[in-house]
């Protein structure tokens, strides 16, 4: 049985690349009754509900031959939408120069919660820019991290 969410991501990233699309995350949550296994996926061209539903229909292929998941579970295949979760060092290198919110694991500074712009990464730590002060917070101090959408 897969025990952590970066050995579903091992499991499921081959899928999702050989489709043609980027594996940006994998969510497990776990419930009483049945699991949630939530599954992002991008590309270039963005995601649509075939997109989706390809992706479901090869990867509950490859989860219910591995049998990776005890129980019940629901799998949701999902783009990563205007509002993106940013999970990973990458990504947040990757929209720097983007608004962000941040949800923090617990406060720094007096705040839990921040928004700023995104200046990338520097050594293991997300640098934002907060009304004009910069600061760093370590990836591992971070619960929650999205894009302000851009409309």
């Amino acid at each position: 049985m897969v025990q952590s969410t970066t050995n579903l991501a091992q499991l499921i990233e081959p899928v999702v690349t050989a489709l043609g699309y980027e594996l940006v995350a994998v969510e497990h949550r776990r419930g009483t009754r049945s699991s949630l296994l939530r599954v992002y996926i991008d590309s270039p061209d963005g995601i649509g509900v075939d997109d989706c539903s390809r992706v479901s229909h090869q990867l509950s292929g490859v989860l219910d031959v591995e049998d990776v998941i005890k129980g019940r579970y629901h799998l949701e295949i999902s783009s990563p939408g205007l509002d993106r979760p940013l999970f990973a060092a990458e990504h947040f290198q990757r929209f720097a120069g983007r608004q962000v919110n941040v949800r923090l694991v617990a406060p720094i500074n007096g705040r839990r919660k921040v928004r700023g712009v995104l200046q990338g990464m520097k050594d293991d730590e997300v640098v934002l820019d907060v009304d004009g002060e910069v600061i760093s917070v370590p990836l591992s101090a971070i619960d929650k991290a999205n894009l302000v959408p851009e409309i």
